[in-house]
């Protein structure tokens, strides 16, 4: 078995018992997906707290980088019928 230093960088979501969605909880090294699924666990859901774990590759995450905030975020702006400031309103209409 290679050793710690080579093992794959792994992304852990957990589900609360509460939520219903996945959120980053954190990362850890595993050989393979089964154990990083059970560090995870041990690691990340101590209190029993989790009803749901994922684990991905970090290598296979495809991200957004800062430098792209205005191309990613920023098309909205120029749609001026997104804002609510397009429509006429009735005056019957007080509060909105």
């Amino acid at each position: 078995m290679s050793s710690k230093k080579d093992w794959p960088l792994w992304e852990v979501f957990i589900r609360s018992r509460q939520g219903m969605s996945h959120k980053h909880a954190g990362s850890l090294h595993a050989a393979d997906a089964e154990m990083a699924i059970t560090n995870a666990r041990d690691v990340y859901t101590r209190r029993q707290e989790g009803a749901s774990i994922w684990v991905v590759p970090s290598d296979q995450i495809t991200a957004s980088t800062p430098e792209d905030k205005e191309m990613m975020f920023d098309p909205a702006n120029d749609k001026i019928y997104r804002h609510p400031t397009f429509y006429n309103l009735p005056d019957e209409l007080e509060h909105m």
